[in-house]
């Protein structure tokens, strides 16, 4: 594993939001009311945590999203800037809430539900007024809690360009053969292929798309072809509670150990080490490691 004294620049193109767990003995069935243990409030969000995720790792990492004119939104803002990410083009909605998540955590297991709220305001417009520092991109992460047609112009815009694209397909959205085509690797969970790639089966497919599909599960493994036959990378550890954010932190480990130009074999068990620290700390987003945290020297290091 190689990390140069270069610092990428990474541009991510995602949302921001507040989540709110409550931590249960069992999740509640339809009409079941329970009681939580406690509840905890994080700073989240697909784009958030990859931006912050990056920026730990020593990027120098730009975010394309939107929150809402309220105290949660400025609360946001003034936590990504404090990570060093650059949020010039963070739009501010007039019309909407910024958004939030509601999760159900019991049993080592989430429920997730998410309310899009001001990260639906981001529009292709937006993406086209930040073509500047997409030109400047070493690599563009994009996610699915933004509309898709700000996915769809995104891709086409850093094709124009010549810009590299990495996706986390979560949450799970059929994605065009376009981005599938262009992207130059793609995340997606196991139980979500066939949604992803809209197919009713989804054997086969990483051995379609080598180097390039990753399958992730909630063990922390992830799965891929070579081109020569398939590998699967395990890191899972016996305190390895918080499994929210799990993909969110493998994407950004892996993104920037490709944006250092390593092997695909290291950029997937970089990943896998940023996951499992995250999964092993609180917060999806706070529990994310520095490059410090991990065994990993930079350039120049003794």
């Amino acid at each position: 594993m190689h990390i140069s004294s270069f610092s990428p620049t990474i541009v991510v193109v995602g949302s921001c939001s507040v989540d709110l767990v409550l931590n249960t003995q069992h999740h509640p069935g339809p009409g079941e009311t329970v009681m939580a243990l406690k509840s905890e409030q994080f700073f989240g969000g697909k784009g958030a945590n990859q931006a912050v995720g990056t920026a730990r790792l020593g990027a120098q990492v730009y975010l394309i999203g939107s929150v809402g004119s309220d105290r949660q939104g400025k609360e946001v803002l003034e936590s990504l800037k404090r990570e060093g990410v650059d949020t010039t083009h963070v739009h501010v909605s007039p019309d909407h809430a910024t958004g939030s998540a509601y999760v159900s955590a019991a049993d080592g297991k989430n429920a997730i539900v998410v309310v899009p709220a001001a990260n639906y305001d981001l529009k292709t417009e937006h993406i086209e007024a930040a073509r500047e520092i997409l030109q400047a991109a070493d690599l563009v992460l994009l996610q699915l809690e933004v509309p898709m047609e700000v996915v769809e112009r995104t891709v086409r815009i850093c094709k124009e360009l010549g810009k590299k694209v990495g996706i986390y397909a979560a949450p799970a959205m059929a994605l065009s053969p376009e981005v599938v085509e262009y992207a130059s690797f793609i995340v997606a969970k196991s139980s979500e292929l066939s949604s992803v790639f809209s197919l009713p089966s989804s054997e086969g497919l990483t051995r379609m798309y080598p180097n390039k599909l990753f399958v992730r599960d909630d063990t922390n493994s992830t799965t891929y072809f070579t081109g020569d036959e398939m590998k699967y990378f395990r890191n899972d550890h016996s305190d390895m509670l918080h499994k929210m954010g799990m993909g969110d932190a493998f994407t950004s480990g892996f993104a920037l150990a490709y944006a250092h130009g390593n092997s695909i074999k290291d950029c997937v068990k970089f990943g896998n080490e940023v996951s499992l620290k995250v999964a092993i700390n609180r917060g999806s987003q706070s529990g994310l490691p520095y490059l410090r945290d991990l065994e990993v020297k930079a350039e120049g290091e003794d």
